[in-house]
């Protein structure tokens, strides 16, 4: 009698473990879908993988493209040590502009080729580097750059910024010439780790 009881529970037993062998693609999915809408981490390597194909490589506008624009109004920011500065007195140098958010997936998708891009010049006194944290807190945003061991200069605004430069997309990128012209204006994400960026950032310096 035991024996029979025993072959009749295999097949219920059989039946548990099945439903997850059979559905093992649905819950693959649903963990997938379910890291996506709630951790910023999984957005952001994802992003990243497209990053990685190259439709997302970043462009410099031509000089003579009607696209460029001159800039007449400045804003000003602050450093970590408090120290206030106005683009205004940057005239001369090609600036590199980043509006960015902790919270923000494609923000943290691009930061590695952005933090490349600093390494590379971060010698070169014709460039600069204002990678302008948009944090409510903006505590979050630099523990962020400490976990990541991001090194770009931390920096926030010190009151309006004007919508030329920052309209509210994030993250929000803009490069200026030398005479202060906008060459390229870009919203959302981009790869500024690729030596055809490289290239137009070093005919900016040039000029």
């Amino acid at each position: 009698m035991k024996n029979k009881e025993t072959s009749k529970e295999k097949p219920v037993v059989n039946r548990i473990w099945q439903y997850p062998k059979k559905n093992i693609f649905t819950l693959l999915i649903v963990i997938f879908v379910g890291s996506m809408l709630f951790s910023p981490d999984a957005k952001s390597f994802v992003l990243r993988q497209l990053m990685a194909t190259g439709i997302f490589n970043a462009s410099i506008d031509k000089k003579e493209d009607d696209a460029t624009s001159q800039i007449n109004t400045h804003f000003e920011f602050m450093d970590e040590k408090g120290n206030i500065q106005n683009t205004s007195t940057l005239r001369g140098k090609v600036v590199f502009i980043n509006f960015w958010a902790s919270w923000c997936p494609p923000c943290r998708a691009e930061f590695p080729s952005i933090q490349k891009f600093y390494e590379k010049y971060e010698g070169n006194d014709d460039l600069v580097f204002l990678t302008i944290n948009l944090d409510d807190e903006p505590q979050a945003g630099k523990l962020y750059l400490e976990k990541e061991k991001f090194t770009i200069p931390f920096l926030i605004p010190n009151g309006n910024i004007p919508n030329e430069y920052f309209s509210g997309s994030l993250p929000t990128t803009v490069v200026l010439d030398k005479t202060g012209k906008i060459r390229m204006h870009h919203a959302g994400m981009a790869d500024y780790s690729k030596d055809s960026f490289y290239e137009e950032i070093n005919q900016l310096l040039k000029d």
